[in-house]
């Protein structure tokens, strides 16, 4: 089969769940990835054909992602912040909007010697190891309620990028965020972080099916009467885990920033900031104690 053809055909079953453009490219990240193609090879070789030994499998991935599948549960894998993370549909796929939370962690944290940090509903992991492979030295501590995420999120492999900065690997700890923070021991952190469940069951109308049909709602959903449920939590964790001078941020629901915000400044911390993304939407939280 003409790899152009495999391109076409794939693209337009995928047309029901993305645009046209968007669609084209999961079809090129998976033949990139499954049989070392480039993005123009099906340009410049319009008659490169696929050997018969790498359809079947091919076929299968296509037979998933044309049930909405995204593609990282495909590949098993997920790039963020220039590390590629291992997800399974236990976790999230990490977002690029979060990278903000993660760099801006990273300067918070700059001339911090040896932070101690508090990843809230850790998922894959990916912004405490973000956190940790940045700096060498810290101490970073990753929570989750999910033991198969938990597992995840300690099976990721940066064991070279750890052996080359001299990075600590991230502890991670089943712990509820609803339940009692002295599961972590101590207190004397220098920032806590959290993406946790923020978007509204009534606001499920509005997502795409692969989001709805494949990623744990348990990570994304909370009840339309007690949309601050967890960040009422975070404030609790952080004011009795924070060390004096510590910060807290947190990734938001858009739609709910200045509520947000109120609830933190309310609950006794200060400079309580909102933060906006690339796109211009409140993404995060910031606050000190």
């Amino acid at each position: 089969m003409l790899l152009k053809d495999f391109l076409k055909e794939g693209a337009a079953r995928l047309e029901s769940f993305y645009p046209a453009r968007e669609a084209m490219n999961i079809m090129l990240i998976l033949c990139e990835e499954r049989i070392g193609t480039k993005r123009f090879t099906h340009l410049v070789e319009p008659d490169f054909s696929i050997n018969d030994g790498d359809l079947p499998r091919l076929k299968a991935d296509l037979e998933r992602l044309s049930c909405g599948e995204p593609i990282q549960y495909v590949l098993g894998y997920a790039d963020f912040c220039e590390f590629r993370f291992t997800v399974t549909p236990d976790v999230l796929i990490p977002r690029p909007e979060t990278e903000l939370l993660c760099k801006e962690a990273i300067r918070v944290l700059g001339t911090v010697p040896k932070p101690r940090v508090l990843d809230l509903c850790t998922g894959s992991g990916c912004i405490a190891w973000t956190i940790a492979l940045n700096i060498p030295g810290s101490v970073v501590f990753g929570t989750d309620i999910s033991q198969e995420a938990l597992e995840v999120a300690a099976g990721q492999e940066f064991s070279s990028e750890l052996e080359e900065t001299g990075a600590l690997a991230p502890v991670f700890i089943k712990a509820d965020l609803l339940g009692d923070e002295k599961a972590l021991g101590q207190a004397g952190f220098d920032l806590i972080v959290s993406n946790p469940p923020y978007i509204k069951e009534s606001e499920k109308a509005l997502m795409s099916p692969n989001v709805l049909d494949f990623e744990p709602s348990s990570a994304l959903f909370v009840p339309d009467d007690d949309p601050l449920l967890f960040y009422r939590h975070i404030a609790r964790w952080s004011r009795i885990l924070l060390s004096p001078g510590g910060r807290g941020m947190v990734e938001i629901n858009e739609l709910l920033g200045e509520e947000t915000k109120s609830l933190f400044a309310e609950a006794g911390f200060e400079e309580v900031i909102i933060v906006k993304d690339f796109y211009g939407k409140n993404r995060f939280v910031s606050f000190g104690k």
